[in-house]
């Protein structure tokens, strides 16, 4: 399961010391790669109910739509972010309409587009604690990847708490703190309407550690606590729509294509997908975690 979890940009830059100025421009070059391979353009599609995805072929946006106004999960790249206002236009929808902006976590592969997308849209920004610190340093100061991949900082509107809601337009989005990924990493919960029936839908924040020192991190004394606390708490989720901050994580490309393709069933709608990937991250992660105690 995690060789394609080990898309994520960040398991390119494995096993690269962040502290080590030697590795820097390798992983810069890595990073340069994965912008031009991930955020090609994708076509932007309704998932289900009143939620879009209006994102990059593998950084992932989401636009959930109410009479009221929009919510958006994610930036992507600032590369991304004329892809997202593509894609909302495209849908009928209207960039100005966005009211709430939120994140799954403060890498620069999700947060870096957000201050181009506050000076679009003037929606407000809703991060938790630990996450909305580091945006608010434009990415500086990463337990794992210190100063390298930086981005335009932005002060966050409203701080979130665990179960903190943003209620918005009728609908009802719940923040579950899961830390370990980033120190604030957040997955987002809601009830979507398919057919008069209601679905549970789960935007994965993430669970991956790659390269993360887990073993006596100075930085993150509590890492492994925080990622035994994740697990538990996401398998405790229902899900019945499993989403994510990468395509990949939940096979957006094939999923769009069986929509293409005519599929009655709607493809996004599937429960065996979410157990399988949290499976493969948390056997990753104890892997990981065995191979460092050994040390």
């Amino acid at each position: 399961m995690m060789k394609s979890v080990l898309l994520c940009l960040l398991a390119c830059l494995t096993f690269a010391d962040p502290t080590s100025s030697s590795s820097i421009p390798d992983r810069l070059g890595q990073y340069t790669k994965a912008v031009a391979e991930w955020n090609q353009p994708i076509k932007p599609v309704r998932i289900i109910g009143n939620i879009y995805y209006v994102g990059a072929s593998e950084v992932s946006s989401f636009l959930i739509t109410t009479p009221q106004g929009h919510i958006l999960l994610d930036s992507g790249f600032t590369e991304t972010v004329p892809l997202i206002v593509q894609g909302v236009n495209q849908l009928g929808f209207k960039m100005a309409d966005i009211k709430v902006i939120i994140n799954s976590h403060a890498h620069y592969d999700h947060a870096a587009g957000f201050a181009e997308l506050k000076r679009l849209t003037g929606a407000q920004l809703a991060l938790s604690e630990q996450d909305a610190a580091l945006v608010a340093n434009g990415g500086k100061g990463d337990f794992q990847w210190g100063d390298t991949f930086t981005y335009e900082p932005l002060k966050a509107d409203r701080i979130l708490k665990d179960m903190d809601r943003v209620e918005f337009g009728g609908i009802t989005m719940t923040a579950r703190l899961t830390p370990g990924h980033t120190k604030g990493c957040t997955t987002w919960i809601m009830k979507a309407n398919e057919q008069g029936k209601d679905y549970d839908v789960v935007f994965i924040g993430s669970a991956t550690a790659p390269g993360y020192k887990l073993v006596d991190n100075p930085k993150y004394p509590n890492i492994v606590a925080d990622f035994e606390y994740t697990f538990k708490l996401l398998r405790s989720l229902p899900c019945d729509v499993f989403l994510g901050p990468h395509g990949s994580f939940f096979s957006l490309k094939e999923k769009i294509a069986k929509l293409s393709q005519g599929a009655k069933a709607n493809p996004f709608i599937e429960k065996g997908s979410y157990t399988q990937w949290l499976n493969g991250n948390e056997k990753d992660f104890r892997d990981l975690l065995a191979k460092q105690q050994k040390k």
